[in-house]
């Protein structure tokens, strides 16, 4: 592995984007700042949001995004504020995931996961920020996202896909219990560490808003609450994500901070996960951004010399 590659999106084109990096700490838009794939194109809102990558253990790459348009109404696409009464569902009230497969990062095959379809008993509220990890006792990938039942919290479910990446093939299960159950938990990202346990990063909507961890010795199960927030935002911020530097001891962790203008990622290093140094905000500290200045909610994989060169080429 010799390259990064990070996924996001954006708010005024609810698309897709790619950014590759030679080194980690600087990434540059493949396609100057325009989606690589258009939201409109791939999800039943016509827009997607929280976009993860993963590499998987096949040789393909898998995509895992919201089907959720906040503007849809605005853009044209519907009628409503959003696709249900919010006084039933509340904010945002999306009832579905877009998955998508692919063996180089060019050419995608992709699928919507309709939750309430599958599960008309739960009245979904609203399905977010969906994850993906290979589990190696299963021989499948779990799938792991945030969602609400009608007007509920939001918590953490967990589930395993089929071997084609269009279906579940269980049900979805709790991942996580908060201790606190007045407040709500979402944007789960989970990392296996070296010593073989597993390290959870999720936001729980304190007052401000932050990052958690949680650590467990089972993929899907049995994580321990640990009550220190571990960001360094003086405001909210959401969508952790951590990706390890290439040939170091060393892992990063990269967050959402959506309360602070102009919208911003923040970053923290660590080597332990009990630790963390505080790299600062992109273009603010070691960490830049070359030909885009606005993203949300990003993931980032490593990715082999050749396959980052592909991938440039493709986007000229």
């Amino acid at each position: 592995m010799d390259a990064y590659l990070m996924t996001y999106f954006k708010d005024d084109t609810h698309g897709l984007y790619f950014a590759l990096s030679d080194d980690g700490y600087t990434f540059t838009d493949v396609n100057s700042g325009k989606p690589v794939v258009a939201g409109d194109t791939i999800a039943e809102q016509k827009g997607i949001r929280d976009p993860y990558i993963m590499r998987g253990n096949d040789g393909y790459f898998y995509i895992a995004m919201t089907d959720l348009h906040i503007y849809g109404k605005q853009k044209g696409y519907r009628d409503t504020e959003w696709e249900r009464p919010g006084d039933k569902y509340d904010w945002g009230n999306n009832r579905d995931l877009v998955l998508m497969k692919s063996k180089d990062l060019i050419h995608w095959s992709h699928s919507v996961l309709d939750i309430n379809k599958a599960y008309p008993e739960w009245n979904v509220g609203c399905v977010w920020a969906p994850e993906l990890i290979y589990d190696e006792a299963k021989d499948r990938i779990m799938i792991y996202f945030t969602m609400r039942k009608g007007k509920g919290k939001t918590k953490l479910y967990y589930a395993y896909m089929n071997k084609d990446f269009t279906a579940l093939e269980t049900t979805p299960e709790i991942l996580f219990d908060y201790p606190d159950e007045t407040k709500q938990i979402l944007d789960a990202d989970i990392t296996k560490l070296p010593d073989g346990r597993f390290c959870m990063m999720y936001v729980a909507q304190e007052s401000p808003g932050g990052i958690k961890m949680a650590f467990s010795d089972k993929i899907n199960t049995a994580y321990v609450y640990q009550p220190e927030q571990i960001d360094f935002e003086k405001k909210s911020c959401e969508a952790p994500n951590v990706f390890k530097r290439i040939g170091e001891n060393k892992w990063v962790l990269m967050y959402d901070v959506f309360s602070v203008n102009p919208h911003n990622f923040g970053f923290a290093e660590t080597t332990d996960f009990k630790t963390f140094t505080n790299l600062g905000h992109f273009d603010q500290g070691v960490m830049k951004r070359t030909n885009f200045s606005v993203q949300k909610h990003g993931s980032v994989i490593h990715l082999t010399r050749k396959e980052a060169e592909l991938l440039a080429k493709h986007w000229k």
